[in-house]
């Protein structure tokens, strides 16, 4: 019935499956690996299925000019797609799919570098040194935050400094931040700079991790 459906309905047409090399998954007798002795006997089928598809963020990206239509931002690959027949609460058996997600950045060359300048520590106040692709598209808003290295959320930052409040040189090819010694962690460990753009809603440059 799905291959049937996939060839008429235009919705399921892009959505990819595995090989079905389980035992039909219905209809079982509870808490068992029977399938359907009842009156009705009804015929066992692979009722519980996964489908999936990738969305092609790509085609629309490339008509407003953000990247090639060529690049495939996502790739999907399923590991493995089984049947659990230890469960018996339902007369359907659980399936089970596992994927591997590969995404690729939307840019190769980083659109901010930065790096802390000097020592770092909770003694004085300390500098960070970034620069910009030409085309990067700043805001009063943005930020850099100082994270550890186990950051998992622009959020979980230290302490930040706002990029323009707390600029106190500019050059041609890069600019100067400062960051109050009173922010820094008097425990020290491994750190790194996050440049947040709150344009993009995201963290566009990251440093090499650094002592504090």
């Amino acid at each position: 019935q799905l291959n049937m459906a996939k060839k008429t309905e235009t919705f399921l047409k892009d959505f990819k499956e595995g090989p079905l090399l389980f035992k039909p998954t219905y209809k079982f007798d509870l808490y068992s690996e029977v399938y359907d002795t009842s009156e009705k006997k009804r015929k066992p089928a692979w009722t519980d299925r996964i489908l999936w598809k990738v969305k092609d963020f790509s085609e629309a990206a490339s008509k407003e000019g953000q990247f090639p239509k060529e690049d495939s931002l996502i790739s999907v690959t399923l590991n493995n797609y089984v049947s659990h027949m230890s469960y018996g609460i339902s007369d359907h058996k659980p399936v089970t799919g596992t994927f591997k997600l590969e995404m690729k950045p939307l840019f190769s060359v980083p659109m901010v570098v930065l790096n802390p300048e000097g020592e770092w520590s909770a003694e004085q106040d300390v500098l960070i040194c970034y620069s910009a692709v030409p085309e990067f598209p700043r805001s009063a808003w943005d930020w850099i935050g100082l994270f550890q290295v186990t950051f998992r959320h622009f959020k979980d930052y230290v302490t930040y400094a706002w990029v323009e409040d707390d600029e106190i040189s500019v050059s041609k090819d890069s600019k100067q931040v400062y960051m109050s010694a009173s922010e820094i962690p008097k425990t020290g460990g491994e750190f790194l700079l996050g440049y947040y753009s709150n344009n993009l809603k995201s963290i566009v440059g990251i440093s090499e991790p650094f002592q504090v």
